[in-house]
């Protein structure tokens, strides 16, 4: 299944340039990153948002209960990709019947699937600058589809750590199982991320040992 990716808000911690930027200005004069490098997403700046529309007009909206996940980063070829892993459990709305209905087999079905992961395709790192596709595999009710997210260009200098990078795309639910009430609910479900990483510690430049004498 194709994930219609629509335009996003900051540059995502998923496609990547900035990363890259991140990882430099953290580390020492005189000290080289590794080739490849993993960066944790600070969970409790993250978080993952749906919205599915009631007869194609009324949105009704929810939290999931967490995003956790990681960034590894190639310096050597400036590629970068993502696991992202989204607490479908701790779904919260504003009602208490929307929240135990999406959480029952007829939706998320979180008893058996308490959570949803997307794997990206690696990206150039570039792209977290100037935003664009993140392509890649979301796993939901344990059904995988080839999905499309767009991230927006970053709106400051050191995405995920400094400002939000978030990313969102559409998703149709009878691609994931989600057959039920088709007359009353739309078949698009939209998700949206909002991700900050933890900001790597700056790195101490090798000690230069003395030729002996």
């Amino acid at each position: 299944m194709a994930l219609i990716g629509r335009t996003m808000v900051a540059a995502l911690f998923l496609p990547g340039c900035l990363i890259a930027m991140m990882t430099l200005a953290t580390t020492a004069p005189g000290a080289e990153p590794p080739r490849m490098e993993t960066l944790q997403f600070d969970s409790k700046r993250s978080s993952a948002q749906f919205s599915v529309k009631v007869f194609w007009m009324i949105p009704v909206d929810g939290q999931f209960g967490g995003l956790r996940g990681e960034v590894v980063v190639d310096h050597f070829s400036s590629q970068a990709r993502v696991d992202a892993r989204i607490d479908a459990d701790g779904v919260t709305m504003r009602r208490s019947a929307y929240e135990n209905w999406v959480k029952s087999a007829e939706f998320f079905d979180v008893e058996r699937y308490p959570e949803i992961r997307f794997h990206s395709d690696s990206f150039p790192i570039s792209r977290l600058h100037g935003g664009g596709d993140l392509p890649g595999v979301l796993t939901m009710r344990g059904i995988e589809q080839s999905v499309l997210f767009q991230v927006q260009p970053s709106t400051c200098d050191r995405p995920a750590i400094d400002c939000d990078v978030m990313a969102d795309g559409t998703v149709r639910r009878s691609e994931f199982g989600m057959t039920t009430r088709r007359a009353s609910l739309s078949d698009k479900v939209e998700l949206s991320f909002s991700v900050r990483i933890v900001a790597p510690a700056a790195r101490a430049p090798e000690p230069m040992t003395r030729p002996p004498q």
